[in-house]
C-alpha cells in the first residue's frame, strides 16, 4: 500500500485574542491548511460572531429579520437575545446608525452603546464602523478610547483610510481589521503599512473581503488560499488570521431573499436563505476563514456543528 506523503510547513498563522474575560476567543495560530490536521497543529476552532447593528435594518429580509424583529430597535436587547437565546460566541457590532445618511449619531452616542455593551455582555466584541471614511475617523476613535483595555477587534482600515484608526487601536490595546479588496498584493501592502505604525503583526486580522455561493465565492477562495499558502510558506506579512463577512454578503444576493410567489421553483424561502448563508461559511471554512460574522441563527447552528464534528478528535 502506497504511503501518504504529508505536507510540512516553515511558516504558521499569528494567534490573535479577542476580549479580555474569561471568555474571550483565539483565532488563527494554525500550522497547516484548514483541516489537514495530519500536516501541522490546528490549535484553535474556527469562530462564529452574530452581526448586530445600532439601529433597525431596512433591507433584511423577512426570513431574517424575522429571526431578531422584537430586539431590532435595541441594539442591547439584540445583543443579549443573540448571546442568551443564541449563545453566541461574540458579538460584531456595526455603527451604521452613524452613516450621514442613516442617521448620523454621533461619536459620543455610539461611545455609550460600546459602553453599555461592554458592561451588560462578557463575550468579546467586534466594532464595525459604517463606511464613511470621515465619519468613521470621526466615530471609531472615540468608541475605541471608550472600550480601551476589552482588547476588542475593530475595523476596517483600508490602504486610503488606516493612520486615524491605527493610531486609536494602538493607544487602547485592540486588534485592527484590514481590509482589502480581494488582492493578496494589496492585502499585503496594507498590513506592511499598518504594521509600521507599531501595531504588533499578532493584531492584525484580514478580511480579503468575499463573494457569497453564485456571487464570487470562487475567486475570493482562491485569494484566501494563496494568502494562507504564502504565509505558511514563511511570509510573516501574511500570516494573519482571516474575518469573512458571511451574513453581509449572503444576504444580499437575489437566490437568498426573493421571495417564493417571484421564484417558486427554487424552493422555500426560509430554507433557502439559510442554506445560501450555511453553504457560503462552510466553504470560507475550507479556504482558510478562522472568524466568521453571520445573521442567520439557524444557518450559525449548521455551521458550528459542521466545525464541532470536523474537529472531534483532531484537537
Amino acid at each position: 500500500m502506497a504511503e501518504l506523503v504529508y505536507q510540512k510547513w516553515s511558516g504558521k498563522i499569528n494567534e490573535t485574542i479577542i476580549g479580555a474575560g474569561p471568555l474571550s476567543i483565539k483565532i488563527g495560530a494554525e500550522e497547516g491548511l484548514p483541516f489537514l490536521f495530519k500536516e501541522g497543529k490546528i490549535p484553535n476552532q474556527p469562530r462564529i460572531a452574530f452581526e448586530v447593528w445600532d439601529i433597525a435594518p431596512a433591507d433584511w429580509p423577512d426570513e431574517l429579520a424575522g429571526q431578531y424583529k422584537d430586539v431590532f430597535n435595541n441594539p442591547l436587547e439584540w445583543a443579549g437575545k443573540c448571546v442568551q437565546e443564541y449563545q453566541a460566541q461574540a458579538i460584531c457590532l456595526r455603527l451604521q446608525g452613524a452613516h450621514p445618511d442613516f442617521g448620523n449619531k454621533s461619536a459620543e452616542e455610539e461611545a455609550r452603546l460600546i459602553k453599555d455593551l461592554l458592561k451588560a455582555l462578557d463575550v468579546p466584541l467586534i466594532i464595525l464602523g459604517c463606511g464613511d471614511d470621515n465619519k468613521d475617523n470621526e466615530v471609531l476613535p472615540v468608541c475605541s478610547q471608550a472600550a480601551s483595555g476589552k482588547r476588542c477587534l475593530i475595523g476596517s482600515a483600508v490602504g486610503d483610510n488606516y493612520r486615524t484608526l491605527a493610531v486609536a487601536v494602538l493607544a487602547d490595546g485592540h486588534s485592527i481589521i484590514a481590509e482589502s479588496p480581494i488582492d493578496i498584493n494589496i492585502a499585503k501592502q496594507l498590513n506592511i503599512l499598518i504594521s509600521d505604525m507599531g501595531i504588533p503583526l499578532e493584531r492584525i486580522v484580514i478580511n480579503p473581503t468575499i463573494g457569497a455561493l453564485g456571487y464570487g465565492l470562487e475567486y475570493a477562495y482562491s485569494i484566501m488560499e494563496r494568502a494562507r499558502l504564502a504565509a505558511l510558506a514563511g511570509d510573516k506579512m501574511m500570516a494573519m488570521p482571516f474575518i469573512c463577512f458571511v451574513g453581509q454578503e449572503t444576504w444580499r444576493a437575489k437566490e437568498a431573499k426573493a421571495g417564493e410567489k417571484e421564484f417558486p421553483q427554487w424552493g422555500p424561502e426560509a430554507e433557502r436563505g439559510v442554506a445560501w448563508e450555511s453553504v457560503t461559511a462552510v466553504a470560507l471554512l475550507q479556504a482558510g476563514a478562522d472568524l466568521l460574522v453571520m445573521r442567520h441563527p439557524k444557518a450559525i447552528d449548521c455551521v458550528r456543528k459542521y466545525i464541532e464534528v470536523s474537529f472531534k478528535d483532531n484537537i
